[in-house]
């Protein structure tokens, strides 16, 4: 589960995370956009990981659904729907969640869904330069680990499916108390635990690993039952 040694994408990864402190700390960035930029990152990953589910969709064209003891295989874009849906769905419930807790619904007027359609009008330059830090290191991520090590030939779309799920909940529980400090004008506290806490479990843990081991432990313990 834990990663041994830092490969270049982990370094790319770890500098994308460290551009929002110095941002915050040194150039007098907006703790509030960082907070927002890094609610926009649940996308970037959601994103990455429906481009990764059509690469092997197109090698693979179907896969094998499995529900219980139901399994059937089923169109490579089945999957993908079903992720956007899902994964659409859980964005929109975390992110209201992490602007009520943060204040920041309030003071710029988002609502549950309409944060999809505001979002551009919250940031300015120095947030694009964050977003674009965090587009080249995950895309970087997919064309060095996914793309080039040929994983996208042989990995079931349904562990594909679920593989940013693990890295959003520790996002989650690091953003909800994190925003404690944002809401209280500790805005620089929170950059710097928030990214810390983050890089430690992004670097150090691997989410791949330990989400395809919990999937097929529970296919395994499925067909036994």
């Amino acid at each position: 589960m834990f990663k041994r040694t830092l490969t270049q994408s982990d370094i790319f990864l770890i500098a994308a995370n460290l551009l929002p402190v110095f941002g915050v700390w040194f150039w007098n960035w907006n703790p509030k956009e960082v907070f927002i930029v890094y609610c926009l990152e649940t996308i970037i990953i959601g994103f990455f990981n429906l481009v990764k589910m059509g690469i092997a969709s197109a090698y693979r064209k179907t896969d094998v659904w499995s529900n219980g003891n139901y399994q059937a295989r089923v169109s490579g874009i089945f999957f993908m729907l079903f992720f956007l849906v899902h994964y659409g769905m859980f964005v929109a419930i975390q992110n209201g969640l992490f602007f009520a807790v943060s204040g920041i619904a309030d003071q710029y007027n988002i609502g549950f869904f309409n944060f999809f359609f505001k979002w551009p009008q919250l940031l300015n330059g120095d947030a694009y330069i964050m977003i674009g830090a965090f587009v080249l290191s995950y895309g970087y991520k997919t064309v060095s680990e996914f793309l080039v090590t040929g994983q996208y030939k042989n990995v079931p779309l349904g562990i594909l499916m679920f593989q940013p799920y693990m890295r959003i909940f520790i996002q989650q529980v690091t953003v909800i108390l994190g925003s404690m400090f944002l809401a209280f004008s500790a805005g620089k506290i929170f950059i710097l635990v928030f990214a810390l806490v983050k890089i430690t479990f992004e670097v150090y843990v691997n989410f791949e690993n330990a989400m395809n081991k919990a999937i097929s432990d529970f296919k395994t313990q499925s067909k036994k039952d």
